[in-house]
């Protein structure tokens, strides 16, 4: 059964970190894996994915903090954040796409076609 569990959310001061797991299990490791978030009354961004062998792909308002990796044995793919802000605050989605090697690790919401329910993250300020 296709399907994407996520965990690892929570309440967390700004300045603090967090790491969000994606249970991937049922799809192949040639899917790229992905997280997205969206804030209340905004639309959903993409945050960071990451494609088979590794290649990544990071929002602007990430770059330096988050960092994505996937565990191929366990088909598991972590989101470690660090430096949380306010604005980090958002329900975060995992989501799977197929392998397109002409863009590797992409963040174009419309290819991703599973989606897991979410997981709430929230920072403090």
């Amino acid at each position: 059964q296709l399907q994407l569990v996520e965990s690892g959310g929570g309440l967390v001061q700004s300045g603090g970190s967090l790491t969000l797991t994606c249970d991937a299990s049922g799809f192949s490791l040639s899917h790229v894996i992905a997280w997205f978030r969206q804030a209340p009354g905004k639309e959903r961004e993409g945050v960071s994915s990451i494609d088979h062998s590794g290649r990544t792909a990071y929002g602007d308002r990430v770059k330096g903090r988050f960092t994505i990796s996937r565990a191929n044995a366990k088909n598991m793919v972590y989101l470690q954040m660090n430096r949380l802000e306010p604005e980090d605050t958002g329900v975060y989605y995992c989501a799977a796409g197929p392998r397109i090697d002409t863009m590797g690790a992409y963040l174009a919401k419309d290819y991703f076609g599973y989606w897991g329910q979410g997981t709430q993250v929230t920072v403090s300020s």
